[in-house]
């Protein structure tokens, strides 16, 4: 696990193991080994992050959460619910040599505009960008927001 870059995230510890020549971690929101691919580094940090600074309960976090656009399946990478069982904050997640830009905004929004969640936050690992939905649009905010 050499290859990683260090994030702008507090380290964590994974579980890890080979499987095929490949360096897998265990996802504890899915209860499985998944191939540790550097989006999939982003959004272990992520996780993590989320549960132990931003207060969201474990069993509130959904992965691949599925999204249909015009009749097309789609998932977005991360989700926290609500304490209504409604969701909270949609993230997505990339690689670190992924550039958060206006692509990534409007693949967030699209999405949200399904999910509605209340916030939705962006990261490639090394910058983060958190918005609230509010009347008048998404507001970027300052910090991550609380989410329980």
């Amino acid at each position: 696990m050499n290859s990683t870059p260090k994030l702008n995230f507090p380290p964590i510890n994974l579980r890890a193991t080979r499987d095929k020549g490949r360096v897998m971690v265990f996802d504890t929101i899915r209860r499985m080994y998944v191939v540790l691919t550097p989006e999939e580094w982003v959004r272990r940090h992520l996780v993590e992050f989320l549960i132990s600074h931003c207060r969201a309960p474990q069993l509130s976090i959904v992965e691949e959460y599925p999204v249909n656009i015009n009749s097309t399946p789609q998932r977005a990478d991360v989700v926290v619910m609500g304490v209504d069982a409604k969701p909270l904050a949609l993230v997505e997640c990339k690689a670190p040599s992924v550039k958060i830009d206006a692509s990534v905004f409007e693949q967030a929004t699209r999405y949200n505009a399904v999910v509605k969640a209340r916030y939705i936050i962006l990261t490639n690992g090394m910058e983060h960008y958190c918005y609230e939905l509010g009347d008048e649009g998404y507001t970027p905010l300052s910090a991550f927001p609380q989410l329980g």
